[in-house]
């Protein structure tokens, strides 16, 4: 389903990175806030959330995750999507628990998969589970893809349980993690042509994939997601100098191939995301389990 604009999407933190090793990595609340502002103003749409503790460590704490989503909700507009994958090593209760701060969007992550050295366990009852929560509190997933498979149960989940909330369908194409699919050109069409029928979708290319995978994702209509979650070199031996970079190139991008920067508003009606910022009142989208199924 291509547009005529580019939603971004920043990914700014990620569970993996260690801060020292990348001082330009939003780990506080105070210079997550700026990155979002930053990074509005060059045209993101949306900001996939990852949070970090007092030691700088990944968590799911429930009460970190409502300041974060009010601070982001009172300082920008951006959609804010917090993720349910957490770190590797998270427990499916505190994954699902992410849920109940309320965001407008979170991340549904299909299946099981190589992680690197790891396994991002995601069994066919946990994302059950999230995805009923998901219907049931009306924040709309964004169906994250590792490989070619996870399209697969992502047309089971929909035919036995309905549409998502809101009634649209959106997925991310994650591209180059050693263990998923690979980040090139003839794999992404690969993906994109097997997934549901009116599907929106961005993509990310993991490490040295995110180029070939922007550009190719643009040449077919794709959005995009960006981040240093997601790389830390911007070319090669040249470390990322922040996330604002990495925005103003996808956006940069994405106006030279006549596919501008998505503005906000446009991309809420999208996804059809539950309004949710404060003093604002927006369209309510479906039922409270929109299309639901048995």
């Amino acid at each position: 389903m291509a547009t005529a604009s580019t939603m971004i999407t920043l990914a700014p933190t990620g569970a993996e990175t260690v801060k020292a090793d990348a001082p330009a990595l939003p780990v506080t609340l105070e210079e997550l806030v700026e990155t979002a502002k930053a990074v509005q103003a060059a045209g993101a749409a949306l900001i996939h959330v990852h949070i970090r503790d007092e030691k700088y460590e990944p968590t799911l704490d429930l009460g970190r995750l409502k300041e974060t989503v009010a601070a982001l909700r009172e300082e920008t507009d951006l959609i804010v999507q917090l993720s349910t994958g957490g770190a590797v090593t998270d427990p499916y209760e505190d994954r699902l628990r992410v849920l109940d701060a309320l965001p407008d969007s979170c991340s549904l992550t299909c299946g099981t998969v190589n992680f690197g050295h790891d396994v991002f366990m995601n069994p066919w009852p946990f994302m059950v589970e999230l995805y009923q929560k998901t219907q049931e509190l009306e924040v709309v997933p964004e169906f994250e893809l590792f490989d070619l498979g996870h399209i697969a149960t992502l047309h089971r989940l929909l035919d036995e349980y309905g549409l998502p909330y809101g009634g649209k369908i959106h997925c991310d194409l994650v591209m180059g993690v050693p263990g998923g699919m690979p980040g090139d050109a003839r794999t992404l069409v690969a993906a994109v042509q097997a997934l549901p029928e009116g599907a929106s979708w961005s993509a990310t290319g993991i490490g040295r994939t995110t180029l070939p995978v922007m550009l190719a994702a643009l040449s077919v209509g794709g959005h995009l997601r960006v981040g240093m979650e997601d790389t830390l070199t911007y070319a090669k031996g040249e470390p990322v100098r922040d996330n604002l970079q990495l925005v103003e190139r996808a956006a940069k991008l994405a106006t030279l191939a006549q596919r501008p920067p998505m503005p906000i508003e446009e991309a809420r009606a999208m996804l059809a995301v539950k309004e949710r910022r404060p003093g604002k009142v927006g369209p309510v989208h479906g039922s409270r389990r929109s299309g639901q199924g048995p």
